[in-house]
Formats: C-alpha cells, sequence, structure tokens
C-alpha cells in the first residue's frame, strides 16, 4: 500500500508531469523516485508536489514539478555526462541531475541554502560551491550539460554560460520578465556555432543577483 507522499508522487507524475509532454521514461522513472517531499521546507511538506512553486528561505523558490520534467527531458543528461547546475535552492532538481547524469557541480549564491543542500544530498555524486556564478570564477569545465534553474532577465550573462559549455552540449535556461518568459534549450555544435530552441513559455523568480535591465528615465 502506498503511503500518502508516494500516491501524490505518482499523482504528481500522471497528472502533472506526463500532461506537460514530459514522456522521457528516464525523466519519468527518477522523478517517480526521488522524494520531493524530503527537500520542501516542513511548513510546506504538504504542498510537497502542487503544481506550485514553493517557497524557500532568502526569497528563493523551488520550481514547479512540471518546470523540472520540462528542464531534465530538455537536458537529457547521460550517465557520463558531468553536470553544471546554477542555483542549488532546495537541491531537489539537483538530485534529480545526479541521478540521469555522472556527476553535478552546483553554485548557490546563498550561504544557507548550500549548506542545507549539502547536507541532503551528502552521499550523491554532488558539489556544492557557494559562490555568485556571474561573478566568481566557474571552475570544471566546460560541462556536457548546464541547468540553470531561476530566470535570467537580459542575456548578458549568457557569455559566461556559453564559455562553459562543452561541444555537443545542452543549456537549458529561462529568459526574460515577467508575465512571459521563454524556456530554452541553447547546443554548442560541433566545430563552432549554436542552435537555440524555443521549448515552452512561462514566468519563475530570476536568480540572485544576475544583471537587469536598464530602466528608460523620462
Amino acid at each position: 500500500m502506498m503511503s500518502s507522499f508516494e500516491q501524490a508522487r505518482f499523482n504528481m507524475i500522471e497528472q502533472q508531469i506526463r500532461p506537460w509532454g514530459v514522456l522521457d521514461p528516464a525523466v519519468l522513472a527518477v522523478m517517480a523516485r526521488i522524494a520531493r517531499e524530503q527537500f520542501v521546507p516542513d511548513a510546506y511538506q504538504a504542498l510537497a508536489y502542487a503544481d506550485i512553486e514553493i517557497p524557500l528561505p532568502a526569497g528563493e523558490m523551488m520550481l514547479a514539478p512540471k518546470i523540472v520534467g520540462q528542464l531534465l527531458q530538455a537536458l537529457a543528461p547521460r550517465p557520463h555526462e558531468r553536470v553544471l547546475e546554477i542555483g542549488t535552492g532546495s537541491g531537489y532538481v539537483t538530485a534529480c541531475l545526479a541521478a540521469l547524469g555522472q556527476s553535478v557541480s552546483s553554485l548557490e549564491i546563498n550561504p544557507t541554502l548550500a549548506d542545507t543542500a549539502q547536507t541532503r544530498l551528502a552521499d550523491q555524486p554532488v558539489e556544492i560551491h557557494t559562490t555568485d556564478a556571474f561573478a566568481g570564477e566557474i571552475e570544471g569545465g566546460p560541462y556536457a550539460v548546464i541547468a540553470v534553474t531561476g530566470s535570467l532577465p537580459t542575456v548578458e550573462p549568457m557569455v559566461r554560460l556559453h564559455e562553459q559549455l562543452a561541444e555537443g552540449g545542452r543549456l537549458f535556461v529561462i529568459l526574460g520578465q515577467a508575465p512571459v518568459m521563454q524556456a530554452m534549450r541553447i547546443t554548442r555544435l560541433p566545430g563552432g556555432g549554436w542552435r537555440e530552441e524555443h521549448l515552452f513559455e512561462t514566468c519563475v523568480p530570476a536568480l540572485s543577483n544576475v544583471p537587469l535591465p536598464e530602466q528608460f528615465a523620462f
């Protein structure tokens, strides 16, 4: 007999993830196995599998499950591929990426979130670094997969991410400002060049400390 969380996880897959076009068997298996409730703050345990963003300390947010599913399907990390994550947050996406890829290097600007996630993921092939991904040095690149877990209001930070992407590598990023943002997969092509694919429209909070668009003065 399923526990209440196991039933909620099953319902999440069948009622949120699949209907939103996430059909990759490996992604579905990982999201069906990883206990999302272990990454949710205690005050929001009852909402662990709801189709919403969940607040985290310091004004951060957990992405809604269907966005996580789309991210994982778009990147499709393989067991031999190293992953860079920008924005560790709760560590849930980190755990999913680690289950699909070889290892994850995750960058988190907030020390409290980074420490909590490191404790949760102590037995996983994950390294969490407390740093500003768009100001400090990014080590260990290039990476086959890069996942950005918050939106970027401008394309300016993309230069640093392009530099970290290996040939044939994939980058998932959400670009733009509210009310409508564009989720994209960017692939570094062999021999140079890039392929940009528009995946879906959404609206999620921006990463902390990313450059904001210049405002017009009248």
